[in-house]
């Protein structure tokens, strides 16, 4: 995924697909004509469905030669081009991640899981890499590279960082298991000691988003706090093969301490100035990409508290919706609430409070569970039971919707869809975050980075 301003801008020009999918052998505990009482499910049960049929969208949706996830999936069958084959590695790293939560929750056996995780390592080991770091895009069943824009035909080292995040949570999880699970563990793990970070410096103390064979550097995008990126920092500095200097995440990242901010919004600080205009607070994704493995609990950098700066990303949205200036229909803390970069009416937006136009994205609330629990699952209530099949459908709550402008297109996109399973069981067990965080290079790469964590042993 790309910052603010090229999400905007790129993101509209990309093509859609319109999928058909496999059939699921496995029971579907939560049809998609179940009744709505909000108020006959416990939390357990609300949450468990949400979770099992989103990940529907990574297991019965993949693309089958690369078991991957599609980049978008259209029910409603619109699209201006067929294709439906493009898969997506930030994507497929966050799918990655909910299919270990699916094993252990018990929606497919630990075998199909583990043969599953099998197919994509072995596809991700022979796809073309640029020292290491993926693509944005693939055809999934040719094998070859998508390119995402004209420049943009190479390495994407943020992409590649949301999908070595869900690598080290599939070595951690299975290297004491049975040998075919060791052997997938080892596979994984050559796969996250390939990715040559520091090559994506260019020599200076910043990492840089991409490189393509054709234009080398041209794209020319230092990767800069606070958006998504965070996480491209952490992993650059753990790296047991290919790691950069404290000063790359110092003075790139963290820009010698103008990261920090003193601003508030809604008499909420925002911790960190976000890669926005002046005074303004990016979609609410950015709290999310990064810390579906890093664990943001009493998370502190040299210059700023993160795990304060998420969760107050999360209240802003929610003070926003309580405040809703614009009057939209069906916005607030105990209704629809959450601005982040989805579809939208006339195309797709990074929606933020400075730019909304009436649609939530269910993934904003509902990724922020850990964050805001209460007004998490209040959204969830809603959405299930008020909104109903307007907006449930084949793999969970369709991608964004209006109630202003009766709006429910029948969509999803892998980013958004990832990370509401991910989430929603850090919230409820803090699977992924435990395993991420107790791998041992990580623990050493916080700690390089001076960072400070509850989870740093």
């Amino acid at each position: 995924m790309t910052n603010l301003q090229t999400i905007t801008t790129t993101i509209l020009i990309s093509t859609c697909c319109f999928i058909s999918c496999q059939n699921n052998n496995q029971k579907n505990a939560a049809d998609t004509n179940t009744a709505r009482g909000s108020s006959t499910l416990t939390e357990d049960s609300l949450l468990n469905t949400i979770q099992q049929q989103t990940f529907k969208y990574f297991w019965d949706g993949a693309e089958p030669t690369s078991g991957l996830a599609r980049e978008r999936i259209h029910i409603d069958g619109e699209y201006p081009e067929n294709d439906q084959n493009v898969v997506t590695i930030g994507g497929s790293g966050f799918g990655i991640m909910g299919i270990v939560v699916a094993i252990e929750r018990g929606y497919i056996s630990r075998e199909q899981g583990v043969q599953r995780l099998d197919q994509i390592i072995d596809y991700l080991g022979k796809i073309p890499r640029f020292n290491g770091v993926w693509s944005h895009w693939y055809h999934g069943d040719k094998g070859t590279v998508k390119a995402f824009s004209e420049q943009d035909n190479g390495g994407d080292i943020v992409e590649t960082a949301f999908l070595a995040q869900a690598l080290i949570v599939v070595r951690e999880y299975l290297k004491g298991g049975n040998e075919q699970e060791i052997r997938v563990a080892e596979k994984t793990n050559e796969l996250w000691h390939g990715i040559d970070w520091n090559f994506y410096t260019n020599g200076q103390n910043v990492l840089f988003w991409h490189w393509s064979p054709s234009h080398s550097f041209g794209m020319n995008h230092p990767v800069r706090g606070f958006d998504e990126c965070l996480i491209s920092y952490v992993l650059a500095a753990s790296s047991p093969t290919h790691p950069i200097d404290t000063a790359v995440y110092n003075q790139g990242w963290a820009r010698n301490g103008a990261i920090k901010s003193d601003a508030l919004k809604f008499d909420i600080p925002t911790v960190v100035k976000h890669n926005a205009a002046s005074g303004e607070v990016g979609p609410l994704f950015w709290a999310h990409y990064s810390f579906l493995g890093l664990n943001p609990t009493g998370l502190k950098g040299p210059y700023v508290d993160y795990g304060q700066a998420v969760i107050n990303h999360s209240k802003i949205n929610i003070a926003y919706a309580e405040q809703n200036p614009h009057q939209f229909k069906g916005y607030g803390a105990n209704k629809g609430w959450g601005l982040t970069a989805s579809y939208t009416i006339d195309g797709y937006s990074a929606h933020h409070p400075e730019n909304d136009k009436s649609v939530i994205s269910p993934t904003a609330g509902l990724s922020s569970m850990p964050y805001t629990p209460k007004e998490s699952i209040s959204l969830a209530r809603y959405l299930y039971s008020s909104l109903g099949d307007k907006l449930w459908g084949k793999y969970g709550f369709y991608d964004a919707y209006s109630e202003t402008k009766e709006w429910f297109p029948q969509r999803y996109l892998a980013i958004d869809q990832g990370p509401i399973v991910v989430m929603i069981e850090n919230y409820r067990t803090g699977l992924i975050w435990k395993l991420f965080m107790q791998a041992p290079e990580i623990q050493q790469g916080l700690k390089k980075l001076g960072f400070e964590s509850p989870n740093i042993k």
